[in-house]
């Protein structure tokens, strides 16, 4: 069987070279087509069991997410996987279903694994949960006092765009958040306040629906908005998927926006496009967040505690469109 030394003497390059190659890395492209001819002709294999073991590393990242049907976390895999790839390193994705339950069980199973680290958005598990892992964690989206996490503005973001209905003429103004237990979802909830506190309006808490994370909800509690009396002239939803369900609401009552109903929606632009007219929208920056907590992990995968544990706090971005009309 070959090894990697066979593939040096073959190209001529050195092991460190072709590790790197082997791992992922960046190189040269007349090196990469070297190495490929290489590893076809002695149909060299990897033994990843003999490489962990000489070197105590798998070079394996767990991701753990509350859901994979949610694109918000499946674009940011996506960006996740190419950062981890230019470290040399693989990904293992698992999803435990919003179920706080899974949620351990999952997180034990990428343990039993011997990952070199783990990406996780929690929902129910704790600090001393997550330490008693004993591997380096890095929470993406949602925040525990104590451990590393890469999050976005949540308050400055819907303070922002509850303030732009407010300044076009909106009191009622609904807003559909998911589980309150979530971090995200609580600072949400307290953007939405803080911005009618800074005009010294009164919150309606009746208006404030919470439901999950996932389109069923916002459908279910943008019917909920849309049945009280009188119903707000104005609603914004608090992720991708509550945005959907809204949407299909108001459309499934005829509802036009923003000559019926103004509306904000929350993550990926490109789908509130679709929709006629296109939406205003709250833009979480996926590609930082993905490279922020890529880089955080990396750095504590090897070993370098600094400013340990770092809360990276990121700016949200507020895109205009034709959904918010005036009123007065």
């Amino acid at each position: 069987m070959a090894t990697i030394k066979d593939v040096a003497r073959y190209t001529g390059l050195s092991i460190a070279t072709i590790s790197k190659y082997l791992n992922g890395g960046n190189v040269l492209e007349d090196n990469r087509r070297r190495i490929g001819a290489a590893i076809e002709q002695l149909d060299y294999k990897v033994n990843h069991a003999a490489r962990a073991l000489k070197t105590n590393k798998t070079m394996t990242v767990g991701v753990l997410l509350p859901s994979l049907y949610t694109p918000f976390f499946a674009l940011i895999c996506a960006d996740i996987e190419q950062f981890l790839k230019a470290h040399g390193y693989s990904m293992i994705v698992c999803s435990y279903h919003d179920d706080p339950a899974e949620e351990i069980l999952k997180l034990r199973f990428l343990q039993g694994l011997n990952i070199d680290g783990i990406i996780v958005a929690p929902t129910g598990v704790t600090a001393d949960e997550l330490t008693a892992l004993k591997t380096p964690i890095v929470l993406m989206d949602r925040s525990i006092p104590g451990l590393d996490s890469v999050v976005t503005d949540n308050i400055a973001a819907v303070h922002d765009a509850v303030e732009e209905l407010i300044v076009h003429g909106h009191r009622r103004i609904g807003m559909i958040v998911g589980p309150l237990a979530v971090t995200t979802a609580f600072e949400r909830k307290l953007g939405y306040e803080r911005a009618f506190a800074d005009y010294n309006l009164t919150v309606d808490e009746n208006l404030i629906r919470v439901g999950g994370y996932d389109i069923a909800s916002g459908y279910r509690e943008m019917l909920e908005l849309l049945n009280m009396d009188p119903p707000p002239t104005a609603v914004m939803a608090s992720s991708h998927d509550i945005t959907v369900g809204a949407i299909m609401a108001a459309y499934e009552r005829k509802l036009k926006i923003p000559e019926d109903i103004s509306f904000v929606g929350y993550d990926e632009e490109q789908i509130t496009k679709v929709f006629d007219p296109p939406v205003t929208t709250v833009l979480q920056p996926m590609e930082e967040i993905a490279q922020s907590v890529t880089e955080l992990l990396v750095r504590r995968m090897g070993g370098d505690d600094n400013g340990h544990p770092q809360l990276i706090r990121l700016k949200t971005t507020l895109v205009r469109h034709q959904s918010i009309g005036t009123i007065g």
